[in-house]
């Protein structure tokens, strides 16, 4: 935990980044890497983890008995999980993944089904009087959207709202779920979200919930407030060329709940020859890599994976910068024509941090096994652990108490 202006913030890392599907290997990613990441940057505190749980995992701890086994594991070890990723829900290492992570999507009831069984997992794991966050995909990929869709994704989201209500009311664990903007989906920029949360989603999710429940109007649109928000992360944000501030300050505006900030850092170039050359080896078959330009005339250019933008970005002489989804580590300050987005998380982004209502931060760089081999120097743990020190020397002022993690009763 990161105590900020009397806030505290949970840290912890994505384990997204190891390989595995089925619990027994989420379990012996953790036994072998996560402690071992503690070790190096909180030895002698409770350490959070950010479960990755596809829905082969999911399934594994379906049962009460299995819940039981990994909430006293983690116990025994001095962890505890307090948020999930359910963003990929089939298989997402050593195989082409691309456009297919986004299915089953919030047209369907399997991505519903899944979600409220995560948020049943996640309640049996959750420390007693711990709050739990959800990310999940943006709706949809944006090329499958068709005319209504958005009244359906409203309403599964809706749904699942409800049923997080009916988790906090059984068990007093509050847990919300993040919908998690990205580009190329259906929910791409701040502007979009905000438009679909107080559109689709608080007039035809709630009248849905409402009618569904036997609630009134308000009940229905003060769950899906609490319950339903948005995970932030700042990479997908950067390559959109939006302000990082700007777009938390947007969200509080409109009085939707930021759930979760992934800190995580794109590449970007100033493209020249040289640069775009520079890139090549980023191109790999596993994971969808969206490329953003920015034009000098401010148009945005985009490409929905990196090699059709290096094919196409020398007819643009006059683009001023491109941003790629290539996720990399946030201490990466680049090596020539390779830069990072990293350099946005400034003193105002980590100031905005400290004031607002955000108490979940994930370290995200699930990309670690794809980046090409200068940049994956030292192993996994010892990446991960740089990434630790990295933001925490960001969050630290003076008169803070910092750790990497721990659990806060006062949440």
């Amino acid at each position: 935990m990161v105590v900020q202006k009397g806030l505290p913030l949970h840290l912890g890392y994505c384990l997204n980044v190891h390989r595995g599907e089925s619990w027994p290997e989420n379990l012996a990613a953790i036994r072998d890497h996560a402690l071992a990441v503690r070790r190096l940057v909180a030895p002698e505190s409770s350490f959070g983890l950010g479960l990755r749980l596809s829905h082969q995992a999911a399934q594994d701890l379906e049962s009460a008995a299995a819940r039981r086994d990994a909430a006293a594991y983690l116990k025994g070890e001095n962890l505890y999980a307090f948020t999930v990723n359910g963003f990929p829900y089939g298989r997402f290492h050593e195989t082409r993944v691309k456009e297919s992570v986004y299915q089953p999507d919030w047209r369907t009831f399997e991505r519903r089904d899944y979600t409220n069984l995560l948020a049943d997992i996640l309640a049996d794991l959750l420390p007693e009087g711990g709050t739990g966050s959800i990310s999940t995909s943006p709706c949809s990929f944006k090329p499958w959207v068709g005319p209504g869709d958005a009244v359906t994704m409203a309403q599964r989201l809706a749904e699942c709202a409800g049923h997080l209500h009916a988790v906090s009311e059984r068990t007093g664990k509050e847990i919300h779920l993040g919908l998690e903007p990205e580009p190329g989906c259906y929910l791409e920029t701040t502007e979009e979200t905000v438009a679909f949360f107080n559109g689709p989603l608080r007039t035809d999710g709630a009248r849905h919930l409402a009618s569904t429940h036997g609630w009134d109007r308000r009940r229905a649109e003060e769950a899906i407030r609490r319950h339903l928000g948005v995970c932030f992360d700042t990479c997908h944000a950067a390559i959109q060329f939006e302000d990082l501030p700007w777009a938390l300050k947007r969200y509080e505006q409109e009085g939707i709940r930021v759930s979760k900030i992934q800190l995580s850092s794109a590449l970007r170039i100033a493209p020249t020859e040289e640069s775009l050359r520079a890139l090549v080896p980023f191109c790999e078959p596993v994971y969808l890599h969206q490329v953003k330009a920015r034009r000098r005339s401010g148009e945005i250019l985009s490409w929905t994976d990196l090699p059709e933008a290096l094919r196409d970005a020398p007819g643009y002489p006059d683009i001023e910068e491109m941003r790629i989804h290539f996720h990399i580590p946030l201490f990466f300050e680049g090596n020539g024509e390779l830069l990072s987005t990293a350099s946005l998380l400034d003193g105002a982004f980590f100031q905005k941090l400290g004031g607002g209502p955000v108490s979940h931060l994930e370290i995200e760089t699930y990309t670690f096994d794809v980046l090409p081999p200068e940049l994956r120097g030292g192993g996994i743990v010892q990446s991960i652990a740089r990434e630790y020190e990295w933001v925490l020397s960001r969050l630290g002022t003076p008169g803070h108490s910092l750790e990497a993690s721990s659990f806060s009763q006062r949440e």
